[in-house]
């Protein structure tokens, strides 16, 4: 008798799009997970057990389209498959479901308060995140955690995420030279974790303060007769 596994007959990620080929229509929502994943980066540069997927599909069902969201974050699997990347999150290849999704919400809706949110509760994706940027009179971040079938919201802003010890919240900052409210990774006290762009502003800063104390205390030296050249 022949040794059957279902797994073999199922499609790879290599033969599957990596999304809907709907494009973005609104620019935030390329640059709000971008920005969450290159801030992960820096934070979690030493591990290789996690994954931020922005705009690609997530292949749920090998008989039906992807659902693509604008973001999303997987634990507990490879970061980086080949010198290819992924092409699409296949989850019967990852065995691991995200345990965050991401919307970003423009002015033409796209399921984000329906079906989709159905879908994601459907697949028990832990935290559900909806950014609408465009709400003056509600909070423009929803965070949900899904509890016994449903969806529930979280209170706060920064709201604790404690199955990835991050808190996700909001606030006015600059990326990319943009001054305006981004989506930003917080630790446990609700301090925010700097962009890349911070953190390159700051390592120069320390770098020109380390000169110019070098300077100075050269300078004494000199004042005391001493040549700080021939120091060794």
């Amino acid at each position: 008798m022949l040794n059957y596994n279902p797994l073999h007959c199922l499609p790879s990620a290599e033969d599957l799009p990596d999304s809907d080929d709907e494009p973005v229509d609104n620019q935030l929502q390329h640059l709000i997970p971008g920005l969450l994943e290159a801030i992960l980066a820096c934070l979690w540069t030493n591990r290789m057990d996690w994954f931020f997927g922005v705009d690609m599909g997530i292949y749920y069902d090998p008989e039906l389209p992807p659902i693509v969201p604008d973001g999303f974050l997987s634990l507990g699997v490879e970061r980086v498959f080949d010198d290819n990347l992924r092409l699409s999150y296949v989850l019967w290849e990852e065995k691991a479901m995200p345990i965050m999704a991401l919307e970003v919400v423009s002015h033409r809706r796209r399921g984000e308060y329906t079906s989709k949110k159905k879908l994601y509760a459907e697949m028990e994706i832990l935290y559900y995140v909806v950014y609408n940027p465009q709400r003056r009179r509600k909070p423009p971040l929803e965070v949900y955690r899904f509890v016994n079938g449903e969806y529930v919201l979280q209170p706060g802003n920064p709201v604790w995420l404690p199955e990835i010890n991050l808190a996700i919240g909001y606030e006015r900052g600059t990326y990319q030279g943009i001054t305006r409210d981004w989506l930003y990774w917080y630790d446990a006290q609700k301090v925010r974790y700097l962009t890349p762009e911070e953190r390159a502003i700051v390592a120069e800063q320390r770098a020109t303060t380390a000169e110019q104390r070098a300077q100075r205390l050269a300078e004494e030296l000199r004042r005391l007769g001493i040549n700080p050249d021939t120091l060794s």
